[in-house]
């Protein structure tokens, strides 16, 4: 492989491994409220400065919680493409039939882009930090008031954890996929974006193929060890909050409010 994979448990001693999984997932969702509502350049700083600090308490390589930063840095330029000649209409700076490029689109694409890598990289603080068990349990607790209408909180609890943890499998998959159809002749690293385009398409039936082979293994695998939809589990014993998880939520708190009430 030519990388270490992403977006899975690494295991550490940093204050972020030791807090409460539940507390974690709360906090995440806190940040991701105030991503959402940032606007101003002060509250981009204030969440970046944020974020670089998350990186630095992990004390994991930032290669890993940058990882799908770069694998997405195409995403990015199509998203910040789109908006630059699609949004904007009124101050348009030249037109080329329904291509409109305009400043306020170049903000609103660099405004989304940036939400995007922000997200990102906190979601890979979440998952670099938080076992998958203690993922999927922390999902149950939080899911647990949709009970009273009936919503199957164990499986969704366990489907978005599964979710989670297949994303850097299917990532080795498609390397191993690429560095195959490569040695037959494929064309990645060319600059014709033709030649990109047809080296791309043999890789989307292979994923395919190999994510519903891997779910039907570990659904096997699962039932095997006697795993069953609708019988009741029992759970691991709740870690207790503990003073860091205090301080992590009122910062969090804090964070959130003054995104969401300070303009």
């Amino acid at each position: 492989m030519k990388h270490t994979p992403t977006s899975q448990y690494y295991p550490g001693d940093s204050v972020l491994h030791k807090m409460q999984p539940l507390t974690k997932l709360i906090c995440f969702i806190l940040i991701v409220v105030s991503v959402i509502t940032a606007s101003t350049i002060p509250e981009y700083i204030t969440i970046g400065a944020f974020t670089v600090m998350m990186i630095v308490l992990t004390k994991l390589p930032p290669s890993q919680s940058l990882g799908s930063v770069k694998r997405l840095f195409i995403l990015f330029i199509v998203v910040l493409a789109m908006n630059l000649c699609f949004y904007g209409q009124e101050d348009t700076w030249i037109q080329f039939g329904f291509f409109k490029p305009s400043m306020s689109g170049l903000l609103q694409g660099i405004n989304i882009v940036i939400r995007i890598i922000v997200l990102l990289i906190n979601g890979n603080i979440l998952v670099l930090t938080t076992a998958p068990l203690a993922l999927t349990m922390s999902l149950e607790y939080l899911f647990t008031p949709l009970r009273i209408f009936r919503v199957p909180v164990d499986q969704i609890a366990m489907i978005l954890s599964v979710a989670i943890q297949f994303i850097p499998t299917l990532f080795e998959e498609t390397d191993q996929i690429r560095t195959a159809q490569t040695a037959r002749g494929a064309r990645f690293d060319s600059k014709s974006l033709k030649d990109k385009a047809y080296a791309v398409l043999p890789l989307l039936i292979p994923i395919f193929l190999s994510a519903f082979k891997r779910a039907d293994e570990l659904s096997t695998a699962m039932e095997a060890r006697g795993y069953r939809v609708n019988h009741k589990r029992r759970r691991k014993k709740k870690v207790p909050m503990q003073r860091r998880d205090y301080i992590s939520l009122i910062i969090c708190s804090a964070l959130c409010a003054v995104m969401i009430f300070v303009r």
